[in-house]
């Protein structure tokens, strides 16, 4: 008598930056299982990920920061031709649900709302947090803020808004909303220009590139752009 074969797929594996994580659980994820496919996400920061790669990591495809994305284009390690943009992010504030909303309307109300709050987190690692750091030394306050601030490496800042850690969360507005009890306040205000530009790609020593293909197809789709919207995120496509 044979022996049972294991009709599973294989996962295909797909490396990406958090901003997409609530949207895959929900979203993409069962769309893609119903077609038969299967895949194991590797979550990181921008900057994790392409640490993870430095350090020898692989996988079939990637989702990041346009400027990782160049790196990895200049170093030959992804398929030229499967690069495509995705999604712009804003970073933003967010409180507890049901606390005071500070203003944030301009880069001076910004600023202002900044050095007055008790408490706040960002993430270093993040694009979020990059910007974030630099904008605060712009503002002249970097020291002062740095001093009083919670600062994680990775994970969904506005977590430690629910623990009761801090009053005021920075990160990605998708990242923000992805964390129920909470209340996003908005974007930073035009005039900093706090956007990022996230794009895809497969590797070039992918193991399965169908099935990468696949799985980034359904980034694409009319529902994965309702997902993009509801999640504060501007479609590229």
């Amino acid at each position: 008598m044979s022996a049972a074969v294991d009709t599973k797929p294989v996962p295909v594996s797909i490396m990406s930056a958090l901003i997409l994580r609530a949207i895959v659980d929900e979203t993409i994820m069962p769309e893609f299982e119903k077609t038969g496919g299967a895949a194991r996400m590797i979550w990181d920061p921008t900057v994790g990920l392409m640490r993870r790669i430095a350090e020898g990591e692989k996988a079939d495809a990637i989702v990041a920061i346009d400027w990782a994305i160049d790196d990895l284009q200049a170093k030959g390690l992804i398929d030229n031709a499967s690069r495509r943009p995705l999604a712009q992010a804003s970073v933003g504030v967010a409180v507890l649900a049901g606390a005071p909303r500070p203003d944030i309307s301009t880069a001076e109300a910004l600023r202002r709302t900044l050095i007055e709050a008790p408490t706040l987190v960002y993430s270093r690692t993040g694009a979020s947090g990059i910007f974030f750091e630099k904008m605060i030394d712009d503002f002249g306050i970097g020291e002062e803020i740095r001093a009083k601030a919670l600062v994680v490496n990775a994970g969904l800042t506005a977590e430690r808004l629910v623990t009761g850690e801090v009053g005021l969360a920075i990160q990605q507005v998708s990242e923000l909303l992805a964390v129920p009890g909470t209340d996003l306040v908005g974007a930073f205000p035009a005039e900093l220009k706090a956007t990022t530009d996230f794009s895809l790609a497969v590797f070039a020593d992918a193991s399965d590139r169908q099935a990468a293909g696949r799985f980034l197809d359904q980034l694409y789709t009319p529902y994965a752009r309702k997902a993009y919207e509801a999640a504060g995120l501007e479609p590229r496509f």
